[in-house]
């Protein structure tokens, strides 16, 4: 692997001083342009590390660089222009037509009121049209279907211009088109994305490298083979994995089924 882009060092973190640990100390390490798969039952810790990459909640020990740079050593205008972050569950109360929303997105680069200028647009424009929005540029974001929320903040996210893109489940609401046009954008995008997935075969897909969770803490991380392997998957999700290889493809297929 080159040089680290985002380095986790000892991160554990626990909701407050008297509480046990809900994530146990982790490290790992990611290059520039790769895709990590954040990936466990639920509640094993997935959403509670995407929350301290994007500097929602602070760590309770380790530290998080992004690009050489500790992130609460950073201001957060600075840290929201270098990573963008898409949360699982959007608000519907937006009083905001879509293109209001994208435009959000270029927040962390104006000073006080200052109005949009050129390149704004023009990063706005290219996110609408990456994501499919043109015809729904109007549309109030509270109408909208829950998987055309979730297409507008992402497309809010890549208005940010990060170098560090965090999606949670950010195929949740959509269908199966548009889960393979996310998927695709995800491969085509030059930057570093860590994304949670409840899909295994999309993230063995999609992603350069995964990291699994159980119960708070690291069962293990690297390329999607070795660590989607079926004993490791069984264990995680206390069910029976078997993976097949296709024929007509260079990849394998997990299935799964309960324990008898």
């Amino acid at each position: 692997m080159s040089a680290a882009f985002v380095s986790v060092r000892d991160v554990s973190w626990a909701p407050d001083r008297k509480s046990s640990l809900v994530l146990q100390p982790l490290s790992f390490e990611l290059a520039a342009g790769q895709v990590l798969g954040v990936v466990g039952a639920n509640g094993a810790g997935k959403s509670t590390l995407l929350r301290l990459l994007y500097r929602f909640n602070k760590p309770k020990s380790g530290q998080i660089c992004v690009g050489g740079d500790d992130i609460w050593s950073l201001s957060a205008k600075v840290t929201a222009q270098r990573v963008a972050a898409v949360l699982q569950e959007q608000p519907t109360d937006f009083a905001l037509k879509v293109r209001e929303i994208v435009e959000l997105g270029r927040t962390p680069y104006r000073s006080g009121l200052a109005a949009s200028g050129e390149r704004d647009r023009q990063v706005v424009d290219h996110a609408i049209r990456a994501l499919q929005l043109d015809g729904l540029a109007g549309r109030l974001f509270g109408t909208l279907s829950g998987g055309e929320r979730q297409r507008v903040m992402v497309a809010r996210a890549l208005a940010q211009e990060p170098e560090l893109l965090i999606l949670d489940e950010p195929t949740n609401h959509l269908d199966i088109r548009h889960q393979l046009e996310i998927l695709k954008l995800i491969e085509e995008l030059d930057l570093t994305i860590i994304t949670s997935l409840h899909d295994l075969n999309m993230a063995a897909e999609v992603c350069d490298q995964i990291l699994l969770l159980d119960h708070g803490q690291m069962l293990g991380f690297g390329a999607p083979e070795q660590i989607l392997s079926p004993a490791l998957v069984s264990k995680a999700f206390q069910v029976r994995t078997t993976r097949d290889q296709l024929v007509d493809r260079q990849h394998s297929l997990l299935t799964f089924d309960l324990h008898s």
